[in-house]
């Protein structure tokens, strides 16, 4: 599991860890029971104390993202998949809207925008047979 910290957006690390996470999961990168890396081993690496992780964690699994089996460590829960369909659902509408603000802000209008997405789709779909 790949994680990337910076301290430069201003956004807690917790956060960065639990957005991240959130990603993972609702992209299919991580799957219902895959092992989340104990706390001190993703502290290592993200270099920051292992409060931090613990604490994002935590956040996890009050969302019901992760839960800990005791002395087994901690998962990607099982009950997962609404949740990946909103959390695709949210990433995918946050990019929406970055596309749209771009386009007002080039002057492309919605239906040059909305061809111009039809004749992606169409150039990304494999053909049939």
């Amino acid at each position: 599991m790949q994680l990337h910290i910076t301290t430069a957006d201003g956004v807690p690390i917790y956060q960065q860890i639990v957005n991240q996470v959130k990603y993972m999961v609702a992209s299919g990168r991580l799957s219902p029971g895959d092992e989340m890396p104990p706390i001190r081993v993703l502290a290592e690496q993200l270099i920051v104390n292992p409060n931090t992780v613990a604490r994002a964690y935590r956040e996890l699994e009050t969302a019901g993202i992760v839960e800990k089996r005791r002395t087994a460590g901690t998962y990607v829960s099982e009950q997962g998949s609404p949740l990946a369909r909103k959390e695709r659902m949210k990433i995918l509408t946050e990019r929406v809207d970055a596309l749209l603000a771009e386009a007002r802000q080039m002057d492309v209008s919605f239906d040059d925008l909305a061809k111009l997405l039809e004749k992606r789709n169409e150039s990304m779909t494999p053909p049939d047979g």
